[in-house]
């Protein structure tokens, strides 16, 4: 396979800097090919503003969205957006690291997804119809490849468990997992996680380096997240709100949209 990690730490030495040295030199032992985007060693530009539309009329109002899609497709985006929509188009699977930081990704990494995720690379795309709303939520630009989350997290598990005060893991990373990484049409795998990382010793970091090791044999065949596909009959066109019909008849919230019945079978 074709790997792109985008790692989003500022301390090579930090937990994040260790495993992401191991989860490199375990793939490349199973024989794949890895490319690394280090965002805060590579000084990657966050903040969306007029630098990123070169293109766009000194006088112009800056409408991000509208001027994604032109400079996109007028082959004017900067450089830097270029080569790392090359790298995803380039990789099979896509592995977005980080810190867990007051409950979501870094600003750095939320700049990342931003800037290269423009208008007609990443979302509006495909037919607007009575039947179809986009290309989104299990198709897109990059269908048929595969993306996880390597982060890492100061509490303990029990604090991110079903009834721990943080809230459940799955529901915190709903956002990416399912907003980032299935809209634009990837195969979503269950995220590798580990906890209390401020107090490991030497033991628990041979630990969890060991768990992610046996992650990254596992990273071609482990089942993906069974999230339910926009345009597969399971939601209502154009509202997109879930068949009454489908899920459990008091359920809400982010696992109506797990299809864990096609999952089990």
């Amino acid at each position: 396979m074709k790997i792109l990690l985008v790692s989003a730490h500022p301390e090579p030495r930090s937990l994040n800097g260790v495993l992401r040295d191991v989860a490199i030199k375990e793939l490349e032992a199973q024989g794949h090919e890895v490319r690394v985007s280090d965002l805060y060693a590579d000084g990657w530009k966050s903040e969306i503003d007029r630098a990123d539309f070169p293109a766009l009329a000194p006088d112009a109002r800056l409408k991000p969205a509208a001027a994604s899609g032109e400079a996109f497709a007028d082959d004017s985006l900067t450089a830097d957006v270029k080569a790392e929509q090359e790298k995803l188009l380039w990789a099979d699977t896509l592995i977005l690291q980080f810190p867990l930081w007051w409950f979501t990704m870094p600003a750095i990494l939320k700049g990342w997804v931003d800037r290269v995720y423009a208008y007609g690379f990443a979302y509006g795309v495909g037919e607007h119809s009575d039947t179809r709303w986009g290309d989104r939520y299990g198709e897109g630009t990059l269908a048929g490849k595969r993306a996880m989350l390597l982060v890492t997290a100061g509490g303990w598990e029990e604090h991110y468990s079903d009834r721990g005060i943080n809230g459940p893991i799955d529901d915190l990373l709903f956002p990416i997992n399912h907003g980032i990484l299935y809209y634009p049409g990837y195969d979503v795998l269950p995220p590798f996680v580990a906890y209390r990382v401020d107090r490991l010793d030497e033991a628990g970091v041979a630990a969890v380096a060991e768990r992610l090791r046996e992650r990254m044999r596992t990273l071609g065949s482990i089942p993906p997240i069974p999230f339910r596909r926009q345009n597969g009959g399971d939601y209502l066109i154009p509202s997109m709100r879930l068949r009454p019909e489908l899920g459990e008849p008091d359920a809400n919230g982010f696992a109506l949209h797990q299809n864990d019945a096609d999952a089990a079978g």
